[in-house]
């Protein structure tokens, strides 16, 4: 068991902050779940506040899981922004904050973070999450809020570990999945099918621990967005009558964003015993994404023939994606369980290629201009560096004083170039525009975790971080500007206290303050996205943010669990993005600036019952209340008192599964997430139309027979009830899930 989720479930609840000048978040708490697989030491401290956590054998049992990032679906107040299968824009919305705050959450694979704080958005700022498959992960640990000195202030939402395994022995899984999706919206319907491969081998011999996993999806998705106009083209018929989220007319032309995506990843782990303590590991991951956009129109000419009508959007909706990404990471630890123990992992992920091309326009018919643009994020990345320490004064976990030191570095590169031939990714004729830049962090941290009495464990933490960037370059046109570099410091205490009441009762309060620094891409980047610029802001001042919980937990003697968290986030300065029209700028403008304050409050109810009603029935689920409220906004007025963006006020999950025997198993699971909104001002009450942020309720089964322990199939449908919402986008239908999984 690893060393976190042995704290995690021995700790449970927090501090609930109730003057409005203290800055809060949130954490969560699940019993002990056993993983199979060797995992490799780590002297990351335990994390001291509330977590969930999830094992491989509860994903597989219960999940329809086709991408990574299912794991998660259900862990409570969590939402993943997924469009469609082997989506590059999944983001990780967290209890306090929504699915464009990106670089408010972190996520690791092992010691490798995929979290790319490039952005803070829900497009390039979302985690890798292709780099792995589904099958590789042993288990899944959200930790909620920044209580743990051990990680930045990017840690505001939480911190998601997925830790993948090594078998003890020799030991192959192939994995075929094949899904379904049948689409009816507008004057698009369609089935939508994808298929998956995945193929993992694993084992050990003598001191040398190996796995390889590889993995190819091949998938069809619905359309990810609609064309719209205020009125159809002249002399054109077909376009269907709607309205925007703001109720003003925008017709629907035609769908874009139908995908065809062929997804390609290997990861390989390897590891090296020099001593029974002493433990060096490498692990490398490369993944590969070719997707090709296209467009269908709804709109037909004056003799019956397909037309664009000339719209734009028929022209930024088709495109082509190349990408080919590499991360790494290097470590040596120890693992002796005595006085010392220290690590050191170095990490570095790569954009090997990534280039995606579109026409400029559609000059008539169905025809696209043979001139367009080509967007390349090639050479951006980030590299990271830690070296940690745990000392044990007393050569048990009675004192456990971890201490450590950060580095890292996050480069931006994206250039837009005008080609005369947007189908030849070689012909680049003259920068469009151009961002560039990086940011640079150097951090010292310290954890006293101390047993003081035998039922009362005190958690003593702070994080002082130094943040640096520069380099910034941005071109449009013929126009250059070098933008100013920006340096910022910054220190967060950290203090957690966890009472034993009884062996049934925890109660456990944190508080914690955090700082997060702006990423690159908020300082720096600048592209157009179809008829929307984002443009940067170089003067932006770091987010702070003071966090706190209060938490009570039951335990029962079968593991089953019943949690109930009160948490507050106050933010100061909170990075937060809006778009539109400025003076003498015809199209409309997105850009991110320093909104005053920010609070958020609300209780999470979470539970995990065993056995309940009947043998073999489990039940879990959580429901989440959050007040998120701006409280200050001295450059927009009209957003004080308003809800902040993209944080519904409600969200609910249930799982439901029956196992009568060791063979069969029968689950019904449910989500549920309010309405939200997108503007800081909080305009756009119009539901369900393209753009719209709609509640919705959505239903998912699964059922599953393992013939043995080698053999195991699987059927589902993922939105039983076929809900039709929009996130922006308009999500998946339902959909038919079937697996089959063979280990020898």
């Amino acid at each position: 068991m690893h060393r976190y989720s042995r704290r995690v479930c021995a700790l449970a609840a927090c501090l609930f902050i109730a003057d409005a000048r203290a800055e809060g978040a949130a954490p969560t708490t699940l019993p002990d779940v056993s993983v199979t697989g060797q995992p490799a030491p780590d002297v990351t401290p335990a994390f001291p506040a509330t977590a969930a956590l999830i094992g491989a054998a509860r994903i597989d049992k219960t999940l329809n899981a086709i991408d990574a990032e299912d794991a998660v679906k259900y862990l409570p107040s969590l939402f993943v922004r997924k469009r469609n299968y082997g989506d590059t824009q999944p983001v990780l919305a967290t209890r306090t904050w929504g699915v464009g705050s990106s670089a408010r959450s972190l996520v690791y694979v092992d010691d490798i973070p995929i979290s790319a704080l490039i952005a803070n958005n829900n497009s390039i700022g979302a985690p890798r999450w292709g780099m792995l498959a589904p099958g590789e992960v042993a288990d899944a640990a959200m930790m909620y809020g920044p209580f743990s000195a051990a990680y930045p202030g990017n840690a505001l939402g939480g911190v998601l570990l997925l830790t993948t395994r090594t078998p003890d022995t020799a030991q192959t899984t192939l994995e075929q999945t094949f899904a379904v999706q049948h689409f009816d919206l507008y004057g698009t319907h369609g089935d939508y099918p994808t298929s998956q491969t995945a193929l993992n081998n694993g084992g050990r011999n003598g001191d040398f621990h190996w796995f390889v996993g590889t993995r190819v999806q091949n998938s069809f998705a619905q359309p990810l967005a609609f064309i719209t106009s205020a009125s159809p083209p002249s002399g054109t018929s077909g376009a269907i009558a709607a309205n925007n989220k703001l109720g003003q007319p925008a017709d629907v032309l035609g769908a874009g964003g139908l995908l065809h995506t062929l997804q390609k990843n290997v990861t390989a782990d390897l590891r090296y015993d020099f001593t029974p303590v002493v433990h060096a590991r490498y692990l490398v991951g490369w993944w590969n994404n070719d997707q090709r956009s296209r467009v269908q129109s709804y709109l037909e000419d004056a003799g019956g023939a397909p037309t664009f009508g000339k719209v734009p959007g028929f022209a930024s909706n088709n495109y082509r994606l190349d990408e080919a990404h590499l991360m790494q990471a290097l470590s040596l630890k120890t693992d002796t369980g005595g006085a010392w123990d220290f690590a050191a992992v170095a990490t570095d992920y790569d954009y090997l290629r990534d280039r995606q091309r579109s026409p400029a326009g559609t000059p008539g018919g169905t025809q696209f201009t043979p001139n367009g643009r080509l967007a390349d994020f090639g050479g951006t990345g980030w590299s990271t560096l830690d070296l940690k320490g745990i000392w044990r004064p007393h050569g048990d976990d009675a004192n456990e004083i971890s201490f450590g030191a950060h580095a890292d570095e996050y480069t931006l590169n994206n250039p837009t170039y005008n080609t005369s031939a947007w189908q030849d990714s070689a012909t680049r004729d003259s920068i469009y525009t151009d961002g560039e830049g990086m940011t640079r962090t150097r951090a010292l941290w310290a954890q006293d975790a101390w047993r003081f009495a035998p039922d009362w464990l005190a958690t003593l933490g702070a994080r002082y971080e130094h943040w640096r960037a520069g380099d910034g370059v941005n071109i449009n046109g013929g126009v250059t500007v070098n933008q100013p570099a920006e340096s910022a410091s910054g220190f967060s205490p950290k203090a957690t206290l966890t009472w034993e009441a009884s062996s049934a009762w925890r109660i456990t309060g944190s508080l914690a303050r955090a700082i997060r620094f702006p990423t690159v891409s908020e300082l720096y980047q600048l592209v157009s996205t179809g008829s929307t610029y984002t443009s940067p802001n170089p003067d932006l001042e770091p987010e702070r943010a003071l966090s706190g919980e209060l938490a009570a937990e039951h335990v029962a003697s079968d593991g089953s669990t019943l949690r109930i968290s009160l948490f507050r986030e106050n933010t100061r300065d909170a990075l937060i993005a809006q778009t539109s029209t400025l003076p003498n700028v015809a199209a409309p403008v997105s850009f991110v600036q320093n909104v005053g304050a920010v609070r958020n409050r609300g209780i999470e109810i979470a539970f995990d019952q065993h056995d309940a009603l009947l043998d073999g029935l489990e039940l879990s689920g959580s429901v989440t209340f959050v007040d998120s409220t701006i409280t200050s906004d001295p450059g927009f007025a009209a957003a004080v008192g308003k809800h902040a963006p993209n944080v519904p006020r409600w969200r609910a999950t249930g799982v439901a599964t029956y196992s009568p025997d060791a063979h069969w198993s029968f689950t019904l699971a449910g989500r549920y997430s309010g309405r939200q909104y997108s503007t800081l001002d909080n305009i756009g009450d119009t539901p369900n139309v393209f753009g719209a942020f709609d509640k919705f309720l959505v239903f998912d089964t699964r059922l599953r027979y393992r013939f043995d322990r080698r053999l195991s199939l699987a059927l589902g449908i993922d939105n039983l009830n076929n809900e039709k919402y929009f996130l922006y986008h308009p999500f998946p239908q339902r959909t038919w899930v079937a697996d089959v999984k063979f280990t020898f």
